[in-house]
């Protein structure tokens, strides 16, 4: 599993709106080659359907080919939806690879399947598909049933938790921290990795 952090650093409101159009595509790609992304943080922007900044985890066989090529700085071409006289066309954004969590093995664990509560239609309470993941040595738990197979919970279950126990690593999470507020300081400009053109956030061959 790698973690990529999608950034609009100290960009204007076109560059967070750029973040999501980067994010939605991302998704997209990831799709067609079988590769599972989560969203684990994200960073509303000031403008509707914007994002300062989102951490998401990538895994699955094809993940490294995505990952090479989206890390790096990221180019939109395209008149500003937000300030139609603005001479500027060109908005930067960054996409980064972070230092994952710590991991550790399914005996490390304990696992319990519970019916699913609360609102979700016909199939919630009928099947025991809602996942509680235990940590042994630390007692830390998280319980997931926002999906519908437990196969599927117990996977995002395993990944949260080991989250929570990164959260106690403070080693980790100041190094989380100080990178991610470097990565926001500054966006590579001139050179980018990918560009991308017009509302429809199209890649041009």
């Amino acid at each position: 599993m790698a973690l990529l952090y999608f950034s609009a650093a100290k960009g204007p409101d076109e560059c967070a709106l750029a973040v999501a159009k980067a994010l939605r595509r991302f998704l997209q790609e990831a799709d067609q080659h079988d590769v599972v992304v989560d969203v684990l943080e994200s960073d509303s922007g000031d403008k509707p359907d914007t994002l300062r900044s989102a951490l998401v985890s990538v895994e699955g066989a094809q993940a490294d080919f995505l990952i090479s090529r989206w890390v790096g700085s990221i180019q939109w071409v395209c008149q500003s939806p937000y300030r139609p006289k603005h001479r500027r066309k060109n908005w930067f954004i960054g996409v980064n690879s972070l230092q994952q969590p710590p991991s550790f093995a399914d005996s490390e664990i304990r696992f319990e399947t519970t019916k699913s509560s609360g609102a979700g239609g016909q199939h919630v309470n009928k099947t025991e598909s809602a996942v509680r993941a235990t940590h042994l040595q630390t007692g830390i738990s998280v319980k997931v049933q926002s999906e519908r197979s437990q196969h599927a919970n117990k996977r995002l279950a395993k990944l949260l938790l080991s989250n929570k126990l990164a959260e106690l690593n403070s080693q980790y999470q100041k190094q989380h921290k100080n990178v991610k507020h470097q990565l926001h300081q500054q966006v590579e400009r001139g050179d980018a990795h990918l560009t991308f053109y017009g509302e429809e956030f199209i890649e041009k061959e």
